[in-house]
């Protein structure tokens, strides 16, 4: 096994060695803890190691077993799941030493880094995923430790939300099954490389076009695109933010690769009536998740809608198809990632502070606690994007990539739903920053350094992430060429088509 086979198999081997490691230390939460900090860093040192190799070789592949290319189980990585992989273990980094504060609970330290890192390991090996039935085992990996994530804490509130979460991926499951059986009849092989080639030569589109609509549905549902997004707002503010960061961070944007994965390599949008469908889910996905945030009274619940709406601008990027325009949908996803998880990880500080998530009840975190009013700013800023944080970077891209195209519609409505995001934010940083606290409502801690005493994990994990995002921020031009990269071998798909079929 050369150098670079040996990094993709520890990239994705190391979150099944860290789950089975802490399953021997049982109810021992100190020595879990030490076995998840020494993992979630070594994993991101390994990412980074991967990333490099891309860098400097391009697209790598590992065949396993050593059957013929095309057959047997493939791993991929090319840009973009490299440059996924690398995302995804930074954020489980820090989402692991936010949640180390629930590790003193026993229905939740003992379990915890188990499913934990399993989540992880069902993400990093849908990213690497070349052929179709190997992406629904990783799938069916994230849903039973995402659902068991979603349920730590067994509170009935939680239960509930799991329960909707669970019910609509099984159905996405079914769908993704049925779709692999059509695409399985008609190119004789689930390979996504053999199978985009064999629809190549498919005079009438009309059963591809089919099986298609199955995939869409299916790693719709996933990313929580209009009018599938439903289940998120039910059940992503249940547990508590600590329990759920990375699934929030992550689990629509393993929707969002697998939309671009598909739709460019299998079945290209271009010239396809798809193509349209993907535009108006687009701008549905934006609108509706933006105004359902705008009625909301719970900090999570506002946060988790605009979950939704900032789906619809990664969409757009797919809708539109220039390499611009996915360079800019790669871009929004590594800006909403930061942003959306540093605004959870704040909501989750607030709420642990004061005891509550109602933003009448919020209040007075200004004027006790100006450096977390002043981070907020910064992530809430970048958001609605303003220049030059990182939401105005690719919201730039994908503007510009929609008028050369000509698609100025989307753009125009991309365009107001990020002035109703500014609404939004306004409505928190109002409700929870700068308005007096309620008399009802008591500060379990009252000054920045009782705050930080108690809340330390905290504190370091969100000023790390911001200062990640005032980099991306100020310094975006390594980011952006980076993902025009990757949007450039996801454009041109020849060369991974050829590399996976050893051609």
């Amino acid at each position: 096994m050369g150098y670079d086979q040996l990094i993709i198999s520890s990239v994705l081997l190391l979150p099944l060695l860290a789950a089975i490691v802490n399953l021997f230390f049982w109810g021992n939460t100190n020595i879990q803890r030490v076995l998840g900090s020494i993992a979630v860093v070594a994993h991101f040192v390994l990412s980074a190691l991967l990333l490099r190799l891309i860098l400097d070789n391009g697209i790598l592949v590992l065949n396993v077993g050593g059957w013929l290319h095309g057959y047997g189980i493939m791993l991929a990585v090319d840009h973009l799941s490299a440059g996924m992989i690398a995302l995804t273990s930074f954020v489980s980094l820090f989402s692991w030493f936010y949640s180390s504060r629930w590790f003193k609970t026993r229905t939740v330290g003992y379990l915890f880094n188990v499913v934990f890192f399993t989540l992880q390991l069902g993400i990093i090996g849908a990213f690497m995923a070349a052929d179709l039935f190997n992406l629904y085992v990783w799938f069916e990996v994230m849903l039973v430790s995402s659902f068991v994530l979603l349920t730590l804490g067994g509170e009935r509130f939680q239960l509930e939300g799991s329960i909707k979460y669970v019910a609509i991926n099984v159905f996405s499951s079914t769908i993704f099954l049925a779709g692999i059986g059509m695409i399985y009849g008609l190119t004789g092989t689930v390979n996504m490389a053999a199978a985009g080639l064999a629809l190549d030569g498919f005079a009438n589109q009309t059963l591809p076009m089919v099986a298609a609509v199955f995939f869409l549905v299916s790693f719709g549902i996933k990313a929580a695109i209009f009018p599938l997004f439903f289940w998120l707002p039910a059940s992503y503010h249940t547990p508590p933010i600590g329990i759920s960061s990375f699934l929030i961070a992550m689990m629509t944007k393993v929707g969002v690769y697998t939309l671009i994965r598909f739709f460019t390599i299998v079945f290209p949008l271009e010239d396809t009536m798809l193509r349209t469908v993907f535009l108006v889910l687009s701008g549905f996905t934006m609108v509706v998740g933006v105004l359902g945030a705008a009625i909301q009274i719970d900090f999570r619940k506002i946060l988790s809608f605009h979950i939704v709406s900032q789906i619809g601008y990664m969409l757009m990027g797919l809708a539109i198809g220039t390499p611009l325009a996915i360079a800019g949908a790669l871009f929004f996803v590594l800006h909403n990632v930061l942003v959306k998880t540093n605004l959870f990880f704040i909501s989750g500080l607030v709420g642990s502070m004061s005891g509550t998530y109602n933003l009448n009840k919020l209040g007075g975190i200004f004027a006790r606690f100006p450096l977390i009013a002043f981070i907020f700013a910064v992530s809430a800023f970048s958001l609605t994007g303003v220049p030059p944080l990182t939401g105005f970077w690719g919201k730039f891209m994908l503007a510009k990539a929609g008028f050369v195209s000509g698609d100025w519609i989307i753009v125009v409505v991309s365009l107001i739903v990020s002035m109703i995001t500014l609404f939004s934010m306004t409505k928190i940083w109002n409700q929870v920053f700068w308005k007096p606290l309620p008399t009802e409502t008591v500060l379990k801690q009252t000054t920045i350094k009782e705050a930080y005493t108690a809340h330390r994990p905290m504190f370091w994990v969100i000023g790390m992430l911001t200062v990640a995002i005032l980099i991306v921020s100020f310094l975006p031009g390594s980011f952006i060429e980076f993902t025009e990269k990757a949007a450039d071998v996801v454009v041109e798909r020849n060369q991974y088509i050829n590399l996976i079929l050893n051609r």
